[in-house]
């Protein structure tokens, strides 16, 4: 069974900013209900592109609560350009850690922030890379670049971007990437 922090267990038996804003100034969605986890974040940003306010909706497990019940802590007060640069790594840390098999939901927050602040901007999100590691968010460019700059290894490749270094339900499909790649 999975080991919690007692910060990941106290925002999932009493998560700050639940529910919705009314009239937001910019919503995400992120995660989808067919995988079992999905959030929907609103916020509400002031003339000076601050967050004033942060509330979600999720569904999902323990860690999907924790997880974007700390994102909105992490997010009020801070500019837009500061909240886009908050990781999925950050948010997990900022819960003390989550269980490998669990960093997909602070993936799933990240990915929340980003579709809200593309909402806010009204910019479309850049269509992204195939993601191999789905509890790391490491896309298949990743694992290239990472060989690129000189990892020549499996393992350095894993320990560069860590991929498959979380559920490890992608090392195998990492490994047969890497030695495809480390062949041409």
């Amino acid at each position: 069974m999975w080991e919690y922090t007692d910060k990941v267990k106290e925002h999932f038996k009493n998560p700050k900013n639940v529910g919705e804003i009314e009239n937001p100034d910019a919503v995400g969605v992120a995660g989808s209900l067919k995988c079992g986890d999905q959030l929907k974040l609103y916020l509400k940003i002031d003339e000076n592109n601050i967050i004033t306010d942060a509330k979600f909706q999720t569904f999902g497990c323990g860690s999907a609560v924790a997880s974007s019940s700390i994102l909105t802590e992490m997010v009020i007060g801070k500019t837009v350009e500061e909240a886009k640069k908050i990781t999925n790594k950050e948010i997990a840390e900022m819960l003390g850690g989550l269980p490998p098999a669990k960093m997909h939901c602070s993936v799933m927050g990240r990915e929340a922030l980003e579709a809200a602040i593309a909402n806010w901007e009204q910019v479309e999100l850049p269509v992204k890379d195939k993601i191999v590691c789905q509890c790391y968010d490491v896309s298949l460019g990743d694992i290239t670049k990472s060989i690129e700059e000189g990892a020549s290894t499996v393992e350095e490749v894993m320990e560069k971007t860590g991929a498959g270094m979380g559920c490890m339900k992608c090392r195998d499909f990492v490994k047969n990437i890497v030695n495809k790649e480390l062949q041409k």
